[in-house]
């Protein structure tokens, strides 16, 4: 069993009588977790026993199992896939054959809820073929009952789900907060760890991680698995989380691409036979994400895997959403798609067609049954932008945000509220987030003091700082992950040491600190640089504004600015926040205004030639 907490649990017998038998046979089915609202609670079958390398049935393609689990009062009601677990504790055995056939349901609501359980055989029965019902399991039913969460703090199951709510940003379902993310992009090639079973390096310049420096960050009653493998990805997450980042982003499929080195197969080409204890493994390690108030970021494909223009026919079906492409969606929602804050991601650099990450943006949609946020990551410069998302808005896709990269730093807020605005005029706001900074070559530099490196190339992280995060926060964009590029020291593929960006995650906490601690109302704010005399959004200076309320006005490079607030009554009061140190509001030599025309904001309260924030607040 997995190093977790103690779980509660009950099992039910099933009685039911096989074809060609007189006798009754009995189907176990076992529901287990801590039977609490928003926490993993999952339902074990016992069903025909099956190995991961079957061909006829193959266990994975040729039995559907589903359960549907449905509260007491009739809403909500999820048809949850199932998966084969192997013997169902694969994660420290390595097991590859079983009887056990798992589903995972995270509850919305305390109370009774009810089951039942669909398990049909025949061939691709799970990819929609055709199938009959599986005696005794198909049709069997029970219940159980759930209990409040018992959690707190930064544990995203004391606000429940992150949903997409219509609006630039998620919201939980439980607490009814919004949502801004700042963590890791880098390494895309988190998952290529040497303590995942199954794993292998394929290149020699990008050998499998250990994660080693994080090793000492893994703490007591943290998850392991066989005998004390995975303390050093633990440790890395616990880093993480330290430095109050609440997400991390990873490939889970990277065949032919920079890393080659990620896969839920059983081999890097076997695409119907997936891996049941390294899945396993994947899933501590998101489950300790979950309950360190992780957001995670699953980036289904590579630009070199993505689509048709893929070598090595290691694109899954040349890019449809053809049979290989709808097992590997199934699993993986079917796996981890209980998660509670998380986003499917169409391809890092996607190189489908249209139409292509239109049918399997739709299939998503279709197969989640919580309808977790659907994004697509294209290349950088604005022509990359313009071929493909202006023909995914509002009804033309299944898509609900997008993950921006930008060939520039300087081109950051520009794109952010650019999309946020086309969306939202396309009648279905995306969620818009900046998760790959400037060239391929840099991204996001070390700290200039890490392991004396000295930087040549590339923005430094004070332009991470200013154009990257805050000119995406307040272009109306939902947050950002730090990619780290190939120039560096801990670049993109070798990264195992998140201490190399410690400065720019605190510059990230600072940000996420101010909008939460000063309850900022960021999800009704709107980008309005026209009030910063800013109309080409470029990059003097930034506003973010709830009109007639509140103003936030940064300041890149200093100086002093004037705010439009014309339209605007009453007096607002003026203050400052400084973004390279963080702490509370100082005040400044203009303490407040009267509205009702242009008025001058004064200069920072020290240090005039570097940014600052200004907050311009209506007094009540």
């Amino acid at each position: 069993m997995s190093r977790f907490l103690p779980r509660l649990q009950f099992t039910v017998l099933i009685a039911s009588t096989l074809i060609g038998l007189s006798s009754p046979a009995y189907a176990e089915i076992e529901i287990s977790g801590e039977l609490r609202q928003w926490h993993k609670v999952s339902l074990t079958l016992d069903g025909p026993q099956a190995a991961e390398t079957d061909q006829s049935p193959n266990p994975f393609t040729d039995y559907d199992f589903t359960v549907t689990f449905t509260h007491e009062s009739g809403d909500p009601s999820y048809r949850v896939p199932g998966y084969f677990a192997a013997d169902g504790d694969a994660a420290e055995t390595s097991a590859s054959s079983g009887n056990k056939w798992r589903a995972h349901l995270s509850p919305d609501k305390v109370g009774t809820w009810n089951y039942q359980v669909s398990f049909r055989q025949g061939p691709q029965a799970a990819l929609g073929g055709s199938g009959s019902a599986l005696s005794p399991f198909d049709g069997q039913s029970g219940k159980f009952q759930i209990a409040r969460t018992n959690k707190k703090g930064r544990d995203f199951r004391a606000r429940g789900r992150l949903q997409y709510v219509g609006k630039h940003h998620l919201q939980f379902a439980g607490s009814k907060d919004y949502f801004l993310k700042a963590g890791a992009d880098a390494p895309e090639t988190f998952l290529a760890y040497a303590d995942f079973d199954g794993t292998e390096a394929r290149k020699p310049k990008v050998p499998l991680k250990t994660w080693q420096p994080h090793r000492g960050d893994w703490r007591r009653g943290d998850p392991t698995w066989k005998d004390g493998k995975g303390r050093g990805l633990i440790g890395a997450i616990n880093y993480l989380e330290a430095k109050g980042m609440n997400a991390f982003s990873f490939l889970t499929y990277n065949a032919g691409g920079d890393g080659d080195n990620v896969w839920p197969f059983i081999s890097r080409d076997e695409k119907f036979h997936y891996d049941c204890s390294k899945l396993d493994q994947w899933g501590i390690v998101f489950e300790h994400g979950t309950r360190r108030g992780m957001f995670l970021h699953f980036k289904l494909t590579e630009s070199e895997n993505s689509g048709a223009r893929a070598q090595d026919d290691v694109a899954m079906d040349q890019g449809d959403t053809g049979p290989e492409r709808k097992l590997y969606l199934r699993e993986l929602i079917a796996r981890f798609g209980h998660a509670l804050a998380l986003n499917w991601n169409l391809g890092e650099e996607n190189t489908q067609t249209i139409q292509q990450q239109r049918d399997m943006a739709q299939f998503i949609h279709d197969t989640d049954p919580y309808g977790h946020l659907i994004v697509n990551h294209t290349r950088g410069h604005w022509e990359g932008h313009q071929k493909v998302y202006p023909k995914l808005l509002g009804e033309q896709s299944a898509l609900t945000g997008a993950s921006l990269q930008t060939r520039y730093i300087e081109d950051t807020h520009f794109f952010v509220q650019h999309w946020v605005k086309e969306s939202a005029q396309a009648g279905k706001p995306w969620v818009v987030c900046n998760d790959e900074q400037d060239l391929g070559a840099t991204g996001v530099p070390p700290d200039p003091d890490y392991s004396s490196y000295g930087q040549t190339v590339g923005p430094t992280i004070h332009d991470i700082r200013k154009y990257a995060l805050w000119g995406t926060l307040m272009g109306g964009g939902a947050g950002v992950e730090y990619y780290f590029g190939y120039s560096h020291p801990q670049s993109d593929l070798d990264a195992e040491d998140w201490r190399s960006r410690s400065r720019s995650w605190d510059y990230a906490r600072y940000a996420l600190e101010f909008f939460q601690h000063h309850n900022i109302p960021f999800a009704d704010m709107s980008g309005a640089d026209e009030l910063v005399r800013n109309p080409h959004h470029d990059n003097r200076r930034y506003c973010l504004a709830l009109p007639g309320s509140l103003y936030l006005v940064y300041l890149p490079h200093g100086g002093d600015a004037e705010l439009d607030l014309t339209d605007a009554e009453g007096e607002f009061e003026i203050s400052w926040f400084n973004p390279r140190l963080g702490a509370d509001l100082q005040p400044g030599p203009v303490a407040s205004r009267t509205a009702g025309q242009p008025v001058a904001l004064g200069l920072p309260p020290a240090d005039p030639g570097e940014d600052w924030l200004v907050v311009v607040s209506k007094r009540n």
